[in-house]
């Protein structure tokens, strides 16, 4: 899989096509995304994704939406689901204002589009001009194709990215994870911290994760944590420890890897958040917050034992 940072970099020839934020690749987007494959390359022709970043809605509205998934992320899921190209746009007020016309004609040239498949609600260019019907008249003159695929749902409803970040925000991973199709995760290189941890036998990896990523809400979390090729279970805490630090602003991310020993600063660690264990509390002593903390380590392991 390629992964290109701007169209004006990229270069396809008869390439069939999505186009969307695909923000965590949830269930609903691989329905589509599923399909793009098998008929792109039963028609011997590349899959290709065109995705945005940042989240329109961040440019346009100036909300603070934060991503399920960095441009990197997502593309590497993309990537394991089968696709070939995954093309990152940088998205600006001035391609907003940008008609359908004119952005599928660009879209043909550096992609060679023959075939465009979008999500029922789909749309884009000036005002949101180019719908399905739209898009569909376009193609009859520049020579493409367009298949309109419906919205995945469950007995909760239609799957969206604002509902799983709504459920990452209460704390409730599971869920969060079924909805994806894949437990929500989050990254980055493990830097140093105060040490304290270590100080009481439980040394944690403190996780400089991306500032636009959708937290967890503070508490403690039964996680995986992906080093490289090597899985561990790992007791994760998000938040302001507040027996030490009640006075930090920025959640901080502290992951205890169980039955592991090794120097990893620097290291890009992944986490992967199975269950929620408890709030975040702030303790009078350290005698109860080694034994909360042991607490919290068997419960990790009891929950994630039954997923090995």
């Amino acid at each position: 899989m390629r992964h290109y940072h701007s169209l004006e970099e990229t270069s396809l020839q008869n390439s069939w096509l999505t186009v969307g934020v695909f923000d965590g690749v949830h269930r609903g987007h691989r329905e589509i995304i599923q399909r793009l494959v098998r008929d792109a390359h039963q028609n011997n022709a590349p899959a290709a994704v065109l995705t945005f970043h940042p989240h329109p809605a961040n440019v346009l509205t100036g909300k603070d939406i934060r991503c399920l998934t960095t441009p990197d992320e997502r593309a590497e899921i993309l990537g394991s689901l089968g696709v070939d190209a995954v093309i990152t746009q940088r998205f600006t007020p001035d391609l907003s204002t940008v008609p359908a016309h004119e952005y599928m004609a660009t879209l043909k040239q550096r992609l060679g589009l023959s075939h465009l498949l979008i999500g029922y609600d789909f749309a884009l260019g000036k005002g949101r001009e180019g719908n399905a019907l739209r898009l569909a008249e376009i193609g009859a003159e520049l020579g493409y194709t367009v298949e309109v695929i419906p919205a995945l749902g469950d007995e909760s409803g239609v799957i969206s990215s604002t509902s799983i970040r709504k459920l990452i925000s209460t704390g409730n991973v599971s869920e969060a994870g079924k909805l994806l199709g894949h437990p929500y995760m989050m990254a980055g290189a493990v830097i140093h911290g105060a040490g304290r941890g270590r100080k009481i036998n439980f040394p944690t990896a403190n996780v400089d994760y991306p500032v636009q990523k959708a937290t967890p809400t503070n508490g403690i979390y039964a996680c995986w944590a992906m080093l490289r090729e090597e899985r561990f279970m790992a007791a994760t805490n998000i938040g302001f420890n507040p027996t030490f630090t009640p006075e930090r602003q920025t959640p901080s991310l502290e992951a205890y890897l169980l039955d592991f020993d090794r120097d990893i600063y620097n290291q890009y660690l992944k986490l992967e958040f199975i269950a929620r264990l408890r709030d975040e509390i702030r303790y009078t002593s350290i005698d109860a917050l080694i034994n909360q903390i042991q607490d919290d380590v068997n419960q990790t392991r009891a929950i994630l034992s039954t997923l090995r």
